[in-house]
């Protein structure tokens, strides 16, 4: 039997509270699709909501799902936002499913800013409705945000760690989310080793990248840098800066007190013909080496050379 498109055949109608519109086949059971399948599906589907008359409904009949895909964003960004809506209207639907446990409710599986922003604006949302499993709705969500790719770093790692605490399998979040395995991995690594509060309370901070909110985490794993940050956070005239600005008060705020005892001097490395080709200097997390060119003007160049067969002849070791 052919599987239909998960927002094909969108037709203009008005729901009121009840779904009496979309009731039809809700009681029916929906199949679990395979990933691949519903990933599919909603692919081909998003470029329909763009072009096909929807459903007007009541913002106050649609709540969050239990796993949201965005933190709250800065005011100054969303006003700008909403203001635009409430000029030009609601240019792009939302996409809702009918509740699966409130009847005349309904569940928002993307689009959740452009509600907020129509909600203020005192309007209906334009949004298509659809019977949608927790998969499916999950896919849909990873699909639109690929489609724009605006979430920020933290807010993918955040969504993929709190999607796998709520028993998503990780095919299902690695398709949402367009990654592979390890690339996975290391998104909940990141969001894992935050505390949920302190990573809220930055916000998206869109411009930081993965390796700083890594600093981060390690910064904070100092004896009472958590307890800094979470007190720098609540005062008002940092809540007020953009979150990105929030992110560089915190990381600033704990970052760690050098002593002169750790400020090591690197150490010389001499060879065998007592040639003092190199220094390093290491601690638990780096180790430099500085290649002295004066004294072996050909050894960096060679060293790189043979970098790569060094770290295969290290990996055999590790097997």
């Amino acid at each position: 039997m052919a599987r239909k498109h998960l927002l094909s055949d969108l037709a203009p109608q008005k729901l009121s509270a009840g779904n009496s519109e979309s009731s039809e086949g809700l009681d029916s059971p929906t199949p679990q699709y395979a990933p691949r399948g519903a990933i599919g599906a909603v692919s081909r589907s998003i470029e329909l909501l763009r072009s096909q008359s929807l459903a007007e409904l009541d913002p106050d009949l649609i709540d969050s799902p239990s796993v949201t895909d965005r933190l709250d964003e800065d005011g100054e960004q969303f006003e700008e936002f909403a203001r635009n809506i409430r000029e030009n209207g609601q240019q792009v639907p939302i996409l809702v499913r009918p509740h699966p446990s409130i009847e005349g409710r309904y569940q928002v599986a993307y689009g959740r800013r452009r509600l907020r922003a129509v909600k203020a604006a005192g309007l209906p949302v334009k949004a298509a409705v659809r019977n949608l499993t927790d998969d499916e709705l999950i896919l849909a969500q990873g699909q639109e945000n690929s489609a724009r790719q605006d979430l920020s770093f933290i807010e993918r790692a955040l969504y993929a760690a709190e999607l796998e605490t709520n028993g998503v399998q990780r095919t299902v979040i690695m398709a949402a989310l367009a990654v592979d395995k390890s690339n996975l991995s290391r998104l909940i690594q990141a969001a894992t080793q935050l505390p949920a509060d302190v990573i809220r309370l930055i916000g998206a901070a869109p411009k930081t990248g993965r390796d700083r909110w890594y600093e981060l985490a390690t910064r904070l794993g100092n004896e009472g840098a958590i307890a800094k940050a979470r007190v720098l956070l609540s005062d008002g005239a940092v809540k007020s800066l953009t979150s990105d600005e929030r992110f560089v008060r915190v990381f600033e705020a704990v970052a760690p007190t050098k002593t002169k005892k750790e400020k090591l001097q690197p150490e010389v490395w001499q060879a065998d013909d007592g040639v003092k080709a190199a220094a390093f200097r290491q601690d638990k997390r780096t180790l430099t080496l500085i290649i002295d060119k004066k004294a072996a003007p050909e050894f960096g160049d060679y060293l790189m050379s043979v970098l790569p067969e060094i770290y295969a002849s290290f990996k055999k070791t590790k097997q």
